[in-house]
């Protein structure tokens, strides 16, 4: 079952704040990331590369969980628990569009190894639970 997100969280993930990203590994043992992001409605996406250890996680199991925690704000938090899926259509679109969110410039003018980088991959978590303090 899909939740919506709150109006606090939902203002949060549309500024250029960092999330935890948790997958799980082929031992059951967690994953962490920290990743840029952005919201479509209740949706959160992020942008990593086809050869990641997170990318080859949620490959193989979907469930994931996201820790938003406001660095102005250490004593509130969400976790973003859900399923997470994965597309390479609109990968580069989305690591550009969030580079220009977090740092002003497109992805390839900050970044001189992204030519060399494997192909980009839309990862999409629908929301199934949030808990925490916001």
């Amino acid at each position: 079952m899909t939740v919506a997100l709150n109006d606090t969280i939902r203002r949060l993930l549309d500024t250029p704040v960092f999330i935890t990203v948790a997958t799980i590994q082929p031992d059951g043992s967690p994953q962490l990331s920290p990743v840029w992001v952005k919201r479509d409605g209740d949706a959160v996406l992020f942008s990593t590369t086809t050869d990641r250890r997170k990318t080859l996680n949620i490959g193989r199991d979907p469930r994931v969980s996201l820790l938003l925690m406001p660095f102005d704000e250490p004593y509130t938090y969400a976790e973003i628990r859900g399923t997470a899926t994965l597309t390479e259509a609109g990968g580069q679109d989305l690591i550009d569009e969030l580079s220009l969110k977090y740092t002003g410039k497109r992805y390839a003018d900050h970044n001189p190894r992204a030519k060399d980088e494997a192909a980009r991959v839309v990862v999409r978590v629908t929301p199934r639970r949030v808990v925490g303090r916001l």
